[in-house]
């Protein structure tokens, strides 16, 4: 027995069972054989003729070699087909069969009867059901061939697949996304961002359907992605976080290679620039003024001042000191990290009438530097501070701790 399809697949003995699983078609695909197969009438004749002339071959050889049995090529039936009639899927054929009807064909296992119809006259099998590979890939039937008068089995049962050929009826997806992802604000061109994958229900190891190539809708000129991998990648080396800290890029996803026709989906990744240390502290002004009374304790704060950075985190973090020996020596400053400010306090008690007028120079520096932006530096600032001594009014103080005193007695 032979089944012959219109993909003119090579024929193979099913005394092996494990010969199913190595059965592969062997067909060329180009534009106009696709446009062949979809369409009906042309499939029809198509068919018929390889039919007819596998019928006439396996008759001519039953003269010369010995009856063998069943015969099969491999059985294939295009997924949502919607044409009018039946899809016609092959044709079964015993050697035994005349062709005066005397032999019945049978069919038995999945889908046999409700999906797959055979005539059992002439064995040939048509879907009686539009199918979805996504849903069921392929089909595992059994065949049979009895002598209608006798009953008697005229060859052995046999095992046979229906594969489910695909067409692109599945668009690419995301399942995962949206997604987020970071980069280094001033990365360099070129710099790995974040991998997408789109998934395709459809087969990817037949035709195109299911081979993706990515590209972006939204977010350039400042970034690429590679239309295979998906993998995103900075396009601009001077995006700055302090300008713009996000960005939300749109990925397509298209099938059939990216060809006209093929379907898409989408997703967005949104992404975030973290932050450098590409900004010196800056003072906002030049010079400050501070009133300072001169009964003002040793070691308390009498004063506060702060430096900016743009940058967040460790990179804003900073320390403040006086830079000049002779105020050094009066004043001191200490660093309160959680305010960012710098807390000016006295190492000696003021005298107005010795001083009235001090002055500091205070500066703010970065302590935590990254050599890849010391061009940018230097990663600190300075300002002066003029603090002014207040007066109080002092009662009367000796000098001494006691004093001797001559009296002189007049007489009189």
């Amino acid at each position: 027995m032979n089944l012959s399809t219109y993909y003119n697949a090579s024929s193979a003995s099913l005394s092996n069972p494990k010969y199913h699983s190595k059965l592969r078609p062997s067909f060329q695909t180009n534009a106009k054989s696709d446009s062949k197969i979809l369409n009906p009438s042309s499939r029809t004749s198509i068919r018929a003729q390889r039919n007819q002339t596998k019928l006439l071959e396996t008759d001519k050889d039953s003269h010369h070699r010995p009856k063998r049995g069943w015969i099969w090529n491999q059985f294939f039936v295009l997924e949502e087909h919607i044409g009018p009639e039946p899809q016609y899927v092959g044709k079964l054929h015993s050697n035994s069969d005349k062709g005066d009807g005397s032999v019945r064909y049978i069919l038995s296992g999945e889908g046999a009867g409700s999906v797959f119809i055979i005539d059992e006259t002439t064995g040939d099998i048509h879907a009686g059901k539009s199918l979805d590979r996504e849903r069921k890939s392929q089909y595992v039937l059994h065949a049979r061939a009895i002598d209608r008068r006798t009953n008697r089995s005229l060859e052995a049962e046999s095992e046979f697949i229906i594969k489910v050929q695909d067409v692109n009826d599945n668009a690419p997806t995301f399942p995962d996304g949206p997604f987020s992802a970071t980069v280094p604000e001033l990365s360099d061109i070129g710099t790995s961002v974040f991998q997408v994958a789109a998934s395709d229900a459809d087969d990817p190891t037949y035709g195109n359907s299911a081979k993706i190539v990515y590209s972006i809708l939204e977010g350039q000129p400042y970034f690429s992605i590679d239309p295979k991998t998906g993998i995103i990648r900075t396009a601009m080396s001077n995006m700055d976080r302090e300008t713009r800290d996000h960005y939300a890029v749109v990925i397509q996803a298209k099938d059939m290679a990216g060809s006209v026709g093929g379907l898409s989906g989408s997703t967005t990744v949104n992404i975030t620039l973290t932050d450098v240390n590409d900004n010196p502290p800056k003072f906002p002004q030049k010079s400050y003024q501070l009133y300072v009374p001169e009964l003002a304790p040793v070691g308390k704060a009498v004063g506060r001042i702060r430096a900016n950075d743009e940058d967040e985190g460790q990179n804003a973090e900073m320390t403040y000191s006086i830079t000049n020996a002779d105020a050094a020596a009066i004043f001191t400053i200490t660093t309160d990290a959680e305010h960012r400010e710098g807390i000016i306090s006295l190492k000696q008690r003021l005298n107005y009438e010795k001083r009235k007028v001090h002055t500091l120079n205070i500066e703010g520096s970065n302590t935590h530097l990254d050599s890849r932006f010391s061009h940018l530096g230097p990663f600190k600032d300075s300002t002066s501070l003029r603090v002014i001594v207040g007066d109080v009014d002092e009662p009367p103080v000796f000098s001494m701790d006691y004093y001797i005193m001559d009296v002189v007695q007049h007489h009189f």
